[in-house]
């Protein structure tokens, strides 16, 4: 049996412990923390919208239209019109035949990793996918290969040992942690020739990458290759939940076979409402994916210019790594201290030794914020413990 105090105790020793921070204010490029306004430095809120007046208005309205909670299921008395609005919504912004809602991404993830892959096949998964991701492969009666991060030659070496047996390919389009790209044309290229299936994970693609935020997969014109798109509705969408977009077989699979669909309580009206305020600002204001990635480029380069080891991309994902999970921990801290917040993020979410600050701009930011954010983490880092570098 767990240890609770013991194991509590070795958290602090390693500097592994956390705790909720809590915010006084709805999301946006300042927040109210701990009685202080500060720029928050993030948030998966990238295009600005979880407290856009139109989300804010339509989940009301639905509140007041078809109530606070779904009262069930799907399959059994909580799928609503908004439901069903929703996801032909998406699939038509996905260029799929049929998208599924479910719950939340981690939800999403588990439930059609486990659908997919059944005993005596194998899932081949990227070394660095999200926590979801592991945990979908882990609920898998399949085998799993964890195969380096990126590494094709890696990844063609696990085919070619699953050879003869059913294979699922799960990657991130979006690494969450580090703001790089899967090589999904390389994926596919390899999916195709080995008979393979492959889902990719979209969470931190849609409304940041490709032409009008539709994300990687569109980006690059596979969304013939892809089996199964998932995404999320709670970061550049401003709402909660999660979708995957498929076939209609596929799709008609999902609600018959996802544990997590089935057996879970169908997303709230005022959430689906917002969700889709959201897509509709996505689509008809695409200059808001735009900002975003000028904002991130200026980001990037305000911190380059005080020494940090950033690539120059329009990736919003921003990470400043540290190294040691005590020292990430101080430059946080001592950036809070000039009004930036900027969470510490460490191990078991990111590698041994990886510790850092994920920073994230979105479209709603000014210039000066994130011209003041690079001046307050600059002088975090000198402050901080000897420990501290950037890589």
């Amino acid at each position: 049996m767990t240890d609770v105090a013991a194991t509590l105790n070795e958290l602090r020793c390693a500097g592994l412990y956390r705790e909720l921070r809590v915010i006084e204010s709805a999301q946006g490029p300042r927040v109210r923390l701990d009685g202080r306004e500060v720029i928050l430095l993030c948030s998966n809120d990238y295009l600005g919208l979880a407290n856009h007046p139109a989300l804010r208005g339509a989940a009301a309205d639905a509140a007041q239209k078809w109530g606070a909670g779904a009262g069930a299921s799907r399959l059994v008395s909580g799928n609503m019109l908004l439901h069903s609005e929703l996801e032909a919504e998406i699939a038509a912004f996905k260029a799929y035949d049929r998208c599924v809602l479910f719950g939340s991404g981690f939800l999403a993830n588990i439930g059609v990793i486990a659908a997919l892959a059944g005993r005596g096949e194998v899932v081949l998964s990227d070394e660095l996918n999200h926590a979801s991701i592991v945990d979908g492969c882990r609920q898998a009666r399949a085998e799993t290969i964890v195969y380096a991060h990126r590494d094709m030659t890696a990844l063609e070496h696990g085919l070619r040992y699953a050879a003869g047996r059913p294979a699922l390919i799960v990657t991130d389009a979006v690494f969450s942690m580090d703001g790089d790209l899967a090589p999904l044309e390389q994926i596919v290229e390899l999916a195709r020739r080995h008979g393979a299936r492959l889902v990719v994970d979209e969470a931190h693609a849609t409304g940041v990458v490709g032409p009008g935020g539709r994300g990687l997969v569109a980006a690059l014109g596979l969304e013939h290759e892809v089996d199964v798109v998932i995404g999320t509705l709670g970061k550049a969408l401003g709402s909660y939940g999660a979708f995957a977009c498929c076939n209609r077989a596929m799709g008609e699979f999902l609600v018959n076979r996802a544990r997590t669909l089935i057996y879970s309580t169908a997303l709230p009206p005022p959430t689906v409402a917002a969700a889709l305020a959201g897509l509709k600002l996505l689509c008809e204001e695409p200059a808001r994916v735009t900002r975003l990635w000028r904002n991130a480029l200026l980001l990037r380069t305000e911190l380059a210019a005080r020494g940090f080891a950033v690539e120059q991309n329009e990736m919003p994902i921003v990470p400043i790594f540290v190294g040691d999970p005590r020292s990430a921990v101080e430059v946080c801290e001592q950036a809070l201290r000039d009004r930036v917040f900027a969470q510490a993020i460490r191990p078991p979410t990111v590698p041994a030794g990886t510790s850092r600050l994920r920073l994230v701009a979105t479209s709603v930011h000014s210039e000066d914020e994130l011209r003041q954010a690079a001046r307050a983490l600059s002088k975090a880092t000198q402050y901080a413990s000897p420990q501290a570098h950037q890589l």
